[in-house]
Order: C-alpha cells, then sequence, then structure tokens
C-alpha cells in the first residue's frame, strides 16, 4: 500500500504530546499490518519537515516531497504515479484514532472515514485501485471524501465495522477524529486522548485520586520525550526500595517506605499514558510494569509484618500466620485470575459491568496500601493488616466462585459473548 499526507500545515499545527500530527500517522503505520511500502509526505510550498523517531526511517520508505499547488494539484500529482495500487489518503492537519490506519490497511475495498462529529472537518480516504481516472477537485481532504462518498466511488466506513475494544484498558472506546489547527484546539485534544487511555475497570485511587498528579506529569515528560521505561525503572526502585525501609519498623521509616510507595503509585500509572500517547510501548516496558505490578506486592506485606513485630513474635504466632496467609491467598488469587482468560483471550473483569465495579476495591496495593496506613496512623498496624488478609482471602473467594459460576455453570465461553464495556461514557471534546 501507499500512502499520501498532506503536511501542507506542518509546522503551524500545535503538537499533540509531544508529537506533530504527521508523525502521529507515521508512528501509527509503523504499527499497521501489512506496513506500507511507500509513504510521500507533500509539504506543499511553505511546510516545514518535522522532525520524526530514527525508528520510523527504518519502517519504510518516506519521501519528504515539497509539491507545488494547491491540494488538488498536489493530490492528482500522485495519484498520477500509483496507478492502481493501494492508496490510503491522510490529512497532517487531523489527529485520527491510531486503530484506523490499522483498520483501514487491513481492508480491500476503496472507503472513507469521516468524523464522528461533522464540524471537525476530518477524514481518511482509503482507494483500493486509485480513482480510475477521474480528477481530484476538492480544496481539502474532507471535501474530497464528502465528494467521493455522495457519488459512490467509496462507501462510507462506520462504527459498526469498527472493533473498538481496547483489551489493554479493558474498555470499548468508538474511533475519534480531530481536526487541530489551534492551540486551544490542542490542548481540548490532549484532555481527551489522556482520559481515553483510563482503563475500563480498575481501582478507586487509580481512577479518582492518581489523575490529576499523572497529567501534570504526563505533558512535560512527553514533550522532553523521556522514554517511559526510564520512568517504569524509578518506579521499581521505589516500590522494591520501601521493602527493607518497612522492615526496620521505626516511624519515620515507616512514612519514608509509604511515600516512596505513593510516588511508584503514580508512576505506574505515569509510564503507561506515556506509552500510549507518545507510541513508546514495548515489550520491554510491558514486562517491567505488569511485572512489577505481580510481583512487589506480597514482599510489601511481608515487609509491614516484619515492621510491627513478626521477627520478634516469629512465624508460629498469630501475625506470622497471617503473614503466610496474605502471600498464599495473593498467589492463588493471580492463579485464578489466569483462568479466565484462557477461555476469553480477554481480562476477568471485562467480563461484565459487576466485575468491573468489584475491581475498584478488591485486595490491590492501591486499596490495601491505604488500608494499612490509616490502621498505622490510628495506631491499629497490626489490626489494619489482619484486615488487609481477610479483603485478600475474600477476594481470591469471589474471583474463584464467579470464574467457576462463568465458566462451568453459565458456560458463557460457548455462547460467543463479546465483552460488555464497564467503563463509563467518554465523551467528545466540544
Amino acid at each position: 500500500m501507499l500512502v499520501w499526507i498532506d503536511a501542507a500545515l506542518c509546522g503551524r499545527i500545535p503538537k499533540i504530546f509531544g508529537l506533530t500530527l504527521v508523525e502521529r500517522h507515521l508512528q501509527a503505520l509503523k504499527r499497521s499490518l501489512p506496513r506500507p511500502t511507500r509513504i510521500v509526505v507533500d509539504l506543499g510550498a511553505e511546510g516545514q519537515k518535522p522532525t520524526v523517531d530514527s525508528s520510523l526511517k527504518d519502517a519504510f520508505p518516506i519521501e519528504w516531497r515539497q509539491g507545488t499547488g494547491d491540494f488538488a494539484a498536489r493530490l492528482n500529482a500522485f495519484l498520477a504515479e500509483t496507478g492502481t495500487q493501494p492508496v490510503l489518503l491522510l490529512d497532517g492537519a487531523t489527529l485520527p484514532d491510531a486503530r484506523l490506519h490499522t483498520s483501514l490497511t487491513a481492508l480491500t475495498d476503496s472507503v472513507a472515514v469521516l468524523a464522528p462529529k461533522d464540524q471537525e472537518r476530518a477524514a481518511m480516504i482509503r482507494l483500493e485501485g486509485g480513482l480510475a481516472g477521474q480528477t481530484v477537485n476538492a480544496g481539502d481532504l474532507y471535501s474530497l471524501a464528502e465528494q467521493l462518498v455522495t457519488a459512490g466511488t467509496v462507501r462510507s466506513y462506520g462504527q459498526d465495522e469498527f472493533n473498538g475494544f481496547i483489551r489493554k484498558l479493558r474498555r470499548t472506546i468508538p474511533y475519534y477524529m480531530f481536526r487541530v489547527e489551534a492551540a486551544d484546539k490542542a490542548a481540548k485534544v490532549e484532555k481527551f486522548m489522556f482520559w481515553s487511555n483510563y482503563k475500563g475497570s480498575t481501582d478507586f485511587f487509580t481512577r479518582y485520586v492518581y489523575p490529576p498528579l499523572v497529567w501534570i506529569s504526563v505533558g512535560p515528560l512527553a514533550r522532553a520525550r523521556v522514554h517511559p521505561n526510564a520512568v517504569t525503572i524509578f518506579s521499581i526502585i521505589l516500590a522494591l526500595g520501601a521493602i527493607p525501609i518497612w522492615a526496620i519498623g521505626e516511624p519515620w521509616s515507616f512514612w519514608t517506605g509509604f511515600a516512596m510507595a505513593y510516588g511508584m503509585s503514580v508512576l505506574d500509572s505515569v509510564d503507561g499514558k506515556l506509552a500510549r500517547l507518545t507510541f513508546t510501548d514495548s515489550r520491554l516496558g510491558n514486562f517491567l510494569d505488569h511485572g512489577l505490578d505481580m510481583v512487589h506486592p506480597p514482599f510489601w506485606y511481608l515487609s509491614w509484618a516484619y515492621g510491627i513485630g513478626l521477627a520478634t513474635l516469629g512465624w508460629g504466632s498469630t501475625l506470622g500466620i497471617a503473614t503466610i496467609l496474605v502471600m498464599v491467598f495473593y498467589v492463588v488469587d493471580r492463579l485464578i485470575l489466569k483462568v479466565y482468560p484462557t477461555y476469553f483471550q480477554r481480562a476477568f473483569h471485562t467480563h461484565s459491568k459487576l466485575d468491573g465495579r468489584m475491581r475498584t476495591f478488591i485486595a490491590r496495593r492501591n486499596i490495601t496500601l491505604p488500608m494499612f496506613i490509616l490502621g498505622y496512623a490510628l495506631g491499629l498496624a497490626t489490626e489494619a493488616f489482619y484486615f488487609i488478609v481477610a479483603w485478600q482471602i475474600l477476594t481470591a473467594a469471589y474471583h474463584g466462585v464467579r470464574t467457576f459460576w462463568i465458566i462451568v455453570i453459565d458456560r458463557a465461553h460457548l455462547k460467543d459473548r463479546r465483552p460488555t464495556d464497564v467503563a463509563s461514557a467518554l465523551k467528545q471534546i466540544d
């Protein structure tokens, strides 16, 4: 497939999270399969060539062209070179959902995707065999898309054929598309994209407490092009560094550990948002991030127990038995949650709105940490620890019973059910 990007306004269009809209198109195309065989970025008479990540130059041939004439003249010149090859036409002043690039490159017919809101005047066009000798006489890509759909040359691609479910986010998001020409519009789009990258089912603190801190962190890091893996590594240092500090058992060590733990918890949201919003997600990053999430909680529990007296009381004490139980049931809970995806290829908490809501307060780091801090602050650290143990056991029991019901009793895996959208409604920007 060949790709043409109208980048005549490049250099005058605000960046979104540190990336020009042209680079965002290129990054999305890099993740599509099959990849384009050639990309022409037409800068027109006044467009400025943007700085792009070096990995893009290795992904596919990119030609930076200083075309002459208006939109129609430049596009006609390009189409004259393509013959009957499939072509994808994009606008460098438009920010589309990056998933659309993958969806359109996989098609085998001619389609036009118009922005869900007409006032955006944004579009993408896929031509399977060019325009069969027709001449473009439109003023921009949106006008061309309207003309081709009206004439029946291409069909309109709608939300009904777009798979909006995002497994990593456990939610369904319809595709979006915005035209960005001013700084105030760019700011609104950034906020929209930030919130659209939150998981549909997550805990209370991640959803309602951390976002302001995450928001003020992601923007500057994105503009400075800080790689999310650097953020993840720093969060690992905080998460693991808190363990021996808690075990000291002194008031200063507990509060120091709590501060480190909350820093890690915020950064755990920052790295994921930063990766998705700047196209810098990687296998290594996912491994480090999710590996840390799975490994550190039982060690936190162990260090809390040591800090409140396990070293003195011993493993045969009530505190010792409770420590063993919380660590065992943590592992059991994690193993139970591995059963559901083997049948449905998605996370357990996407199954229904009930399961999504339950994830808000089940035994997880962001729930047990404030429980223990509150208990410690009130002089009830041991009692809080026992409550956390009970909460972990109840969480594992819920997941076990619910998984058994879904797979054995309800047998939902045999009914080919689509995932339930457990996310709150995502509003478009004004």
